[in-house]
């Protein structure tokens, strides 16, 4: 870093060739950025393909698949091993391929969430990404931002930055743009006219220049070798892993005791390596750990199509075990275009009009608007406009009356100001008045109450006597009635600039406003929706308890006033209490960020899986302990969203649904194409075990279960991983997230399923052999006949599967019901399987490698007939369960 900090403000301006009021051209910008290139860190390199590649076969299943190789290797299979090696090549090749799509998934992402940047461009302040920053750049800073790169501030008013990231120091500094150091070793964290990239602001506002961006930044020489992403593994993924080495170990369990029959039968030991391979192969899913990963991936990609980035893919599961949603009113319950409807001065309401403009008909009137427009920090130009979107609605005031905001700062220069913030909620400036000063206040009404001593009646300067604070407080309750927020306005004058913490004193009450932001026209269907889906909505909002009540009535959050608390209740309120009684409770209102948090723990004490949303610096703590943490898109701060789990591309209540609903079905397809795949694998285990246990002839070859689990089972499962959903999915309880993975008698029909698979498969076997004059315990049975009845067996073994996964769309409705047609990409896979199966038979040299053989048209029947029963007996198993439910 060059010493811009031991040079004065001109200077550093003068050297960057930029105005401070006009900032960079935006020719001068893409100037520049082509010099300096793009303000991002660099990551370090990432994985190889190769490197990747091997990294999918450190995989218990790859170790036994692989032992399993070699092994027909030894014994001169050389078909079987090739074949063995190839569904492993497979399998890695899909593996690489996934985390490929999830590195761009996550690159994508990344482009999303890139944090914003407030800068000057040709005179005006616009929001960009703050990757397309260049030395020189006029950046303007607020409470709840990240700074975007290395900046000399210039201006600053009660500014302080939360600079852990690079000093440790965890208290925030202040800052001042007015200090120059002049020793060159000066300590960073002693630097309080600079402020540094991936620091936070946590009060205050100011305005620097960019001095550093990228890898130039101090961030970035931290950086350097360094890659801040982390893959996580969700508890699904986890558990699958468990099951993964369950299975393997299972396979060499089988293996063993295969050995051990083979030696009390004193059976051939050649023969009976290949049957343990079988076996070995048939234990494994092979496709499993590609189809979940896939299944994840699709499901977060269908996810940010309707508005939701999912950040963390175990939020996935756990959005289907939420049961209450804490949503913040503002943006997300409402519209967030907050509109002025009434102004009050003493015992005189006034309508403002929709559209058109209008003249202040009293000077107290004139005054009261003056001061709301010029103690904001928003901006409107030209129907743009940046900032908060109360202040956004009281410019939009202004311009009605004729007082449009650049107007009045250019006659009245704002010099001082104390900011906003969420526990005094008041904001003021100090601006000029002629040859003095007048300090503007406005903010929560009761809290402008508070600090006023007198009142304008008449235009008149009255003392603010009891009679006079219950006329205004009958008023703000009218307005409040009306579901509007009310905000207060008190000014004084003063000869001389005065100090922050003395401005909030001995104020005079101008008047109030009342204003709404109108509740979200689908809101009241998806808050309808969630509580049929045993999810509980409510609000939490920094708004006054009617006008929040009254909203939340209206979208059928709640049906009283006695359903409301206020953030003093709950201080009131002893902390046991206060978690006994929180079910009571659906709107929470005039509440901090700290009552966030026990908001949050009251409803988890009682078992309870919270959705929270937030967009503030202050939100994080309560983002951070929900069980879902969902920050604001559009309005959230870069604090909330990098504390969330989910961001909300829309700001919307009905995106959160919407997403609860779409994280329930990914969930139930997973389980959904797991139960399938394991139910086929028992299958296979079943027929094999059989034939060894009862000295019959093997049915199915190695190679031949490898083709069925990679390419019958694997397509089925991952269309059923996209399957369009239940319908009624949001008409059912949320799952508990305990739950197993093979509850609700998953495991009985993966059970059932499999054991009738497997046993038709040896029935086909039996029917191959009698139809030439053998039986299952017959001995030397002739290679030609054995191949033909293997050829029935290994059909009836792949295409019952594929008929099966139809049944497991659901687990109770028939198949007619959910739609014999609606999963196109399972109809297409079952098409495919039995196009590649009849290949396999049909074609020469894949006959060959398989060993099989073409089929008579009659077997042909037969096999068809045998592989629709297990459907038929699972659809039964499902009438039988709707009829007993019905009784």
């Amino acid at each position: 870093m060059l010493s811009w900090f031991s040079k004065d403000v001109e200077q550093v301006l003068n050297e960057l060739q930029v105005n401070q009021r006009q900032g960079l051209t935006d020719a001068e910008a893409q100037s520049r950025l082509g010099t300096y290139g793009e303000n991002k860190l660099k990551s370090k390199p990432k994985k190889s393909i190769v490197a990747l590649f091997f990294s999918q076969l450190k995989d218990m299943l790859i170790y036994v698949l692989l032992g399993a190789a070699v092994i027909t290797l030894l014994i001169g299979e050389y078909t079987d091993s090739v074949i063995i090696l190839l569904v492993v090549i497979l399998n890695a090749i899909i593996g690489v391929f996934q985390e490929f799509k999830a590195e761009k998934a996550i690159e994508a992402l990344q482009k999303m969430t890139t944090p914003r940047a407030l800068v000057r461009r040709d005179g005006d302040v616009v929001e960009i990404d703050s990757k397309d920053l260049v030395p020189g750049d006029i950046v303007v800073l607020d409470a709840g931002r990240y700074i975007p790169a290395d900046l000399r501030l210039i201006e600053s008013v009660n500014l302080q930055i939360e600079e852990s990231a690079l000093t440790g120091e965890s208290v925030p500094s202040e800052k001042d743009a007015s200090h120059v150091f002049e020793d060159p070793k000066t300590p960073l964290g002693d630097l309080a006219n600079m402020a540094f990239m991936s620091t936070l602001v946590t009060y205050g506002r100011a305005e620097g220049v960019v001095v550093g961006t990228g890898m130039n930044t101090e961030i970035g020489k931290i950086a350097k070798g360094l890659d801040e992403t982390q893959t996580e593994m969700t508890p699904l993924q986890k558990r699958l892993a468990e099951l993964g080495r369950t299975l393997g170990y299972i396979a060499i369990g089988i293996c063993a005791l295969i050995f051990v029959v083979a030696l009390i039968q004193k059976r051939d030991l050649f023969e009976m390596f290949l049957t343990a391979i079988s076996l070995a192969v048939a234990a494994i899913p092979e496709g499993l750990p590609a189809i979940v990963a896939i299944v994840l991936a699709l499901g977060v990609t269908r996810m940010s199509r309707i508005n939701a980035i999912v950040k963390r893919l175990p939020a996935v599961e756990t959005l289907g075990s939420v049961n209450i949603i804490c949503s913040d009113k503002t943006g997300t319950l409402t519209q967030n275009k907050m509109t002025v409807l009434h102004l009050y001065t003493h015992r005189e309401f006034f309508d403002v009009p929709d559209e058109g403009t209008a003249t202040a008909s009293k000077r107290t009137q004139e005054k009261l608007i003056q001061t709301f427009v010029l103690c904001t920090d928003a901006t409107l130009v030209d129907g743009e406009s940046t900032g908060d979107p109360t202040e956004i609605a009281l410019l939009v005031l202004g311009e009605k009356y004729h007082m449009p905001k650049r107007e009045l700062e250019a006659g009245h220069e704002r010099v001082a100001e104390r900011p906003f913030d969420s526990d005094r909620k008041l904001m003021s400036t100090l601006n000029k008045e002629g040859s003095r000063y007048r300090v503007h206040t406005k903010g929560a009404f009761d809290n402008i109450l508070k600090i006023a001593t007198y009142a304008l009646v008449d235009g008149e300067k009255v003392p603010l006597s009891e009679q006079l604070k219950a006329d205004y407080h009958r008023a703000a309750e009218e307005m409040s009635d009306q579901a509007l927020r009310v905000l207060g306005a008190a000014y004084k004058d003063t000869d001389e600039i005065i100090e922050p913490e003395d401005m909030e004193k001995d104020l005079i009450l101008l008047g109030l406003v009342g204003m709404i932001d109108p509740p979200r026209l689908e809101v009241k269907e998806a808050i309808r929706q969630a509580k049929l889906a045993g999810i509980t909505p409510v609000m939490i909002t920094g708004d006054h308890q009617h006008t929040a009540a009254a909203i939340a009535m209206q979208l059928g959050m709640a049906t009283s006033l006695g359903q409301t608390i206020s953030g003093s209740d709950i201080d009131a309120m002893p902390e046991e209490e206060f978690k006994q009684k929180i079910g009571n409770y659906r709107v929470f209102s005039r509440v901090s960020p700290e009552h966030k948090v026990k908001i949050v723990k009251a409803f988890q004490s009682h078992g309870n899986i919270v959705s929270m949303t937030g967009d503030g610096v202050n939100d994080a703590p309560s983002l951070k302990n929900a069980d879902i943490g969902v920050a604001m898109g559009i309005t959230g701060t870069d604090v909330s969203k990098g504390a969330s789990d989910m961001i909300l591309t829309d700001d919307n209540f009905t995106t959160i649904v919407s997403a609860i609903k779409e994280g329930r079905n990914i969930y139930n397809n997973i389980k959904k194409s797991v139960v399938f795949l394991l139910s086929c694998n028992l299958g296979e285990i079943v027929a094999i075990l059989a034939s060894v246990l009862f000295f019959w002839p093997m049915p199915l070859l190695p190679t031949q279960i490898l083709w069925i689990n990679l390419i019958t089972d694997t397509f089925p499962a991952i269309a059923l991983g996209v399957d369009p959903g239940d319908k009624d999915v949001m008409k059912k309880k949320p799952r508990d997230p305990k739950e197993s993975f093979f509850a609700g008698g998953a495991a009985l029909r993966a059970v059932i399923g499999g054991s009738l698979i497997g046993i038709l498969t040896l029935v086909a076997f039996y029917f191959g052999l009698n139809e030439h004059g053998y039986q299952l315990w017959s001995g030397s049975i002739p290679e030609k006949v054995l191949t033909y009845a293997e050829t029935m067996a290994f059909v009836v073994l792949a295409v019952s599967q594929l008929f099966y996964s139809l049944s497991m769309r659901s687990a109770s409705h028939s198949i007619f019901r959910v739609g014999l047609f609606s999963n196109k990409y399972l109809i297409g896979a079952i098409l495919l399987g039995i196009v590649l199966q009849f290949a396999v038979i049909s074609v020469p040299f894949l006959a060959a490698a398989f060993h099989v053989q073409m089929l008579s048209l009659q077997d042909w029947v037969i096999v068809i007939l045998f592989a629709l029963i297990p459907l038929l007996v699972n659809e039964l198993i499902k009438l039988g369960m709707r009829v007993r439910n019905k009784q």
